[in-house]
């Protein structure tokens, strides 16, 4: 049955917050993976853009001892070169994850506000997010 408008908003509020904070665990550890897995091209991008004489010209030793002008550019070259398939890789480990834990599972649908009566999904379904329930093997997914 149809719940109050007054509790239909108060449940509306609580469903929002949760789904909320299931997005924000999924963007923090998006964020997290994509951090590790690009911090080698990050290094070298930065490296490559601090000792070029026309970007930031550092006055580190590094800079004039080591890397000139032509290897601050094969340094920034290589950076970007080395992103994409770092990219996929970050993807491919995020939705890994994603699909193992669950993560898309754990949001609440709009009805559990509405209705009176509605279970959660997750306890419907053997606890947080499925995590306690089996793998269903005719479940499929490619990354």
């Amino acid at each position: 049955e149809p719940r109050s408008t007054w509790c239909c908003l108060a449940w509306t509020l609580v469903v929002v917050t949760m789904n909320s904070l299931v997005f924000l665990m999924n963007l923090l550890l998006m964020f997290v993976i994509f951090t590790i897995v690009l911090l080698p091209t990050i290094v070298v991008v930065y490296f490559g853009f601090q000792c070029h004489s026309r970007v930031l010209h550092s006055a580190a030793r590094y800079c004039k001892s080591i890397l000139d002008d032509n290897s601050s550019s094969a340094l920034i070259i290589l950076g970007f070169i080395i992103m994409s398939p770092l990219i996929v890789a970050a993807m491919a480990i995020y939705c890994s994850l994603a699909r193992r834990f669950r993560l898309f599972m754990c949001f609440q649908p709009y009805s559990r506000a509405v209705y009176k009566g509605v279970k959660w999904r997750w306890y419907e379904e053997g606890g947080l997010c499925s995590c306690v329930k089996g793998w269903n093997t005719q479940v499929k997914a490619w990354v």
